[in-house]
């Protein structure tokens, strides 16, 4: 089903028109086949770099697309809606691109902004250590100053895009305690880096998931984004950001469930009559698409607020927590609406449903997000 859309203009719905043929010709005729052999679409995201989609919410001065995030998002729901993992690739690349483009000096936006945007360097975001995930504080990566520049040493985990990247957005300690964390724009190739086997997750398979292992990399000094101590808060703002990205994407796949399960439900016929027809099955499909609406609703306020210029990290959790758990309940509804068919792998149902899993855990787990929440509400 094609969304009906409230955009702020004609260059916004032009934006759109453009995504879903993009997302109909190059996303949804490969997606099963890459999905299914777990390859990596190679030449995908040049493509879309081309077009004009991995930059989007960026300033045009440097070759971004000048859009507001809620329009940003909603092309990023329409990609979702035909591939998940690679509109969540998008995602962190556009979050891994945030640093440079907000504390950056002019100096080094100018030297690798426009490439960025334009999809000539795609970026990863390394936040996260296999014993430091959801508490970023407790990363122990370190960047060592030296004559030259940063040594980095340590491991990073949960990497998307790992191995395959130009660029990362790295954290790692430069001193003890919370404010002894640093932002780096860090390459994706140096010597001493090194990229673990890919993840054997349950979905997503097309994009590598990984870890990296620094052994002590050199990088020059120009590639420390902001100032020493100040990588948390840049992590933090960058989170807010990047969640509203994952519930767009919860949206886009909540919505192709949706779309699978109303099709299938309007073809199949039990007791004399469509199944969509039978009041349990009808009221359930109306219940997937009261959730899915009203999970849109929350990503698009939250990016209006942002937008604004208003403070929405409060909201972006709001966000991130309905999208994805109406995500898990739409397409494990979706499955169900297929019966024993929605067990198998014929239908993409069952995609669906181990895709969603993941949205409720990256991005900081559902459990985060509420306590997230109820910090503001205490404030």
């Amino acid at each position: 089903m094609t969304v009906d859309r409230l955009l702020p203009g004609p260059d916004a719905r032009d934006l759109i028109e453009l995504t879903r043929e993009i997302a109909d010709k190059e996303l949804a005729r490969r997606v099963d086949e890459h999905e299914r052999a777990e390859t990596y679409p190679e030449g995908l995201f040049a493509t879309l770099g081309a077009a004009g989609l991995l930059g989007l919410p960026y300033p045009e001065e440097y070759g971004g697309g000048g859009q507001p995030y809620e329009v940003y998002l909603q092309v990023l729901e329409e990609l979702a809606a035909r591939w998940a993992a690679v509109a969540v690739a998008v995602s962190v690349h556009t979050l891994s691109c945030l640093p440079l483009a907000v504390y950056g000096t002019p100096e080094q936006r100018e030297r690798w902004l426009p490439d960025m945007l334009a999809g000539r360097l795609i970026g990863g975001y390394s936040l996260s250590e296999p014993q430091a995930g959801s508490d970023a504080a407790a990363l122990t990566c370190k960047a060592e100053k030296t004559e030259d520049g940063y040594r980095i040493t340590g491991t990073k985990a949960w990497i998307t895009h790992g191995g395959l990247a130009d660029f990362y957005a790295l954290f790692a300690r430069t001193d003890s305690g919370p404010r002894g964390v640093s932002c780096f724009l860090a390459p994706g190739a140096a010597d001493g880096l090194t990229f673990g086997r890919p993840e054997e997750k349950m979905g997503l398979h097309a994009v590598p998931t990984t870890t990296a292992h620094w052994d002590g990399v050199l990088i020059s000094a120009d590639r420390l984004i902001g100032a020493e101590g100040q990588g948390l808060p840049i992590a933090f703002g960058a989170l807010d950001s990047g969640r509203l990205g994952i519930a767009a994407c919860a949206v886009g796949l909540a919505q192709a469930a949706l779309d699978e399960a109303v099709a299938y439900a309007k073809e199949r016929e039990t007791f004399g009559k469509k199944i969509i027809d039978h009041q349990g099955l009808g009221f359930l499909l109306a219940d997937m698409a009261a959730g899915v609406d009203c999970a849109r609703a929350t990503y698009l306020d939250a990016a209006r607020r942002r937008d604004a210029g208003l403070p929405y990290g409060r909201q972006a959790s709001v966000a991130k927590l309905v999208a994805t758990d109406t995500a898990m309940r739409v397409t494990t509804d979706a499955v169900q609406v297929f019966g024993g068919y929605g067990y198998t792998r014929e239908f993409r149902v069952e995609r669906y449903m181990r895709e969603a899993k993941i949205m409720q855990i990256f991005e900081g787990t559902n459990q985060i997000q509420r306590l997230v929440i109820s910090r503001h509400l205490a404030r």
